[in-house]
């Protein structure tokens, strides 16, 4: 949720019809830019994830007894999103957003092979920093709302391919990274900065006011559109054929509460949650592919420093194995 003009009483229904304000904890905004306006935000955000995998390799005499090998994996893995996005009013009801991000990660992948005489680890550290996936995104207002009905807004978002692509940064693979010829980790040198396809994601937001409190929450769905003729680059300038590759659809919820401290401070606390299918490659699901369940919960602070200024703080903690363990955002949103 974003905030844009503050409202005379924070926590209470504006009188011009619009939602209340809440301190923002999600991607979807709840509160439309008036009519005419126009609301700078700068941002950074910045998540951490860490996982272990143990990956066995041989076959077993019996249950406590391996013959073969144990291969220990640990990848650390961050990433900063640094990202300017403009609102525009383009009338009571509906706005018009564009948000242009800047993305710089950075994976750190210890291995070690048990079993095979060796008592030192692996490291393998890969980066990447570039423009990401710029986005495009209308909002509109259903409803008139007010005292003991809810507000509902309607968003379309489009997301490009501006980013770096998974595809073109190199792999360690000398040939191939799958089948029989497969020689390497598969581990690319350099990470991209983008998901390497177009996307579009309608969603709904409604927003409750229940002295003293606000409820709100939201449902979407994420469509990727699907490639053909897919390569990948590796080693030595050449390319590994992959075909078509179509990535599942995410549906996505959140919901939380809002609570008003006095007239220029808000808290929110909510739950986020994303439910990833699994991708297809040349109409068959991928190995190993399975649907992915992120479960993110949050706490949001919102200051009003001026008429034309707020700055929102989130902090989220991953439920999730596959969810980023800690994430942080900053916004500072300023009405023109």
């Amino acid at each position: 949720m974003a905030a844009a003009a503050p409202d005379p009483a924070v926590g209470t229904p504006p009188q011009d019809g619009r939602p209340p304000a809440v301190a923002p904890l999600f991607e979807q905004p709840g509160v439309l830019t008036p009519r005419g306006k126009f609301v700078l935000e700068p941002s950074l955000q910045f998540g951490y994830s860490s996982s272990n995998r143990v990956v066995l390799v041989g076959y077993t005499i019996i249950p406590a007894l391996l013959i073969g090998l144990v291969d220990v994996r640990e990848v650390k893995r961050n990433t900063a999103t640094a990202a300017i996005t403009a609102r525009y009013g383009l009338s009571r009801r509906a706005e018009l957003e564009l948000k242009l991000p800047y993305v710089y990660r950075s994976d750190s992948t210890v291995s070690r092979e048990v079993f095979t005489g060796t008592g030192v680890d692996r490291v393998f550290d890969t980066s990447g920093r570039g423009m990401g996936d710029a986005e495009l995104a209308v909002r509109y207002q259903l409803n008139e709302g007010g005292a003991d009905k809810p507000y509902y807004v309607a968003g379309l978002r489009f997301k490009s391919r501006t980013g770096t692509d998974p595809f073109d940064v190199v792999t360690d693979c000398s040939k191939r990274c799958v089948g029989p010829n497969a020689s390497g980790t598969g581990l690319p040198l350099d990470l991209p900065t983008g998901s390497g396809f177009y996307a579009l994601q309608p969603s709904v937001t409604w927003l409750y006011a229940s002295d003293p409190a606000i409820l709100f929450g939201s449902v979407s769905y994420l469509y990727n559109f699907k490639r053909s003729n897919v390569n990948r680059q590796v080693l030595g300038g050449e390319f590994e054929p992959l075909g078509k590759i179509e990535p599942g659809g995410v549906i996505g919820f959140n919901f939380g509460v809002g609570l008003a401290l006095n007239d220029k401070a808000l808290i929110s606390f909510g739950y986020d949650h994303s439910s990833i299918a699994r991708t297809r490659q040349n109409g068959v699901p991928v190995a190993g592919s399975v649907r992915t369940q992120l479960g993110t919960l949050l706490t949001g602070f919102s200051y009003r420093i001026s008429d034309k200024r707020t700055i929102n703080i989130a902090v989220g903690a991953g439920l999730t194995r596959d969810t980023p363990d800690v994430q942080l955002s900053f916004r500072l949103p300023s009405t023109f």
